[in-house]
């Protein structure tokens, strides 16, 4: 029987960059690396949020990327 197992998680936080000269908007991306397995939703989207403030560009969203090994 297989099984998945954890390997690792990161924040990933969006900017908003202006936009095309479609009107279709352009996203910058930046990625924080040791993402705890169990963080709990509220306080990782809090957590990214604050570095997000950081950026000069607006904030609009952010994910949480695991990755993991599916063994037999």
């Amino acid at each position: 029987m297989a099984t998945i197992e954890f390997k690792n998680a990161v924040g990933r936080v969006y900017f908003d960059n202006g936009l095309t000269d479609d009107g279709k908007l352009i996203r910058k991306s930046k990625t924080y690396r040791n993402v705890a397995k169990n963080a709990d939703a509220d306080d990782l989207y809090n957590a990214l949020e604050e570095l997000a403030q950081l950026s000069a560009l607006p904030f609009i969203g952010a994910d949480k990327v695991e990755t993991s090994n599916v063994i037999n």
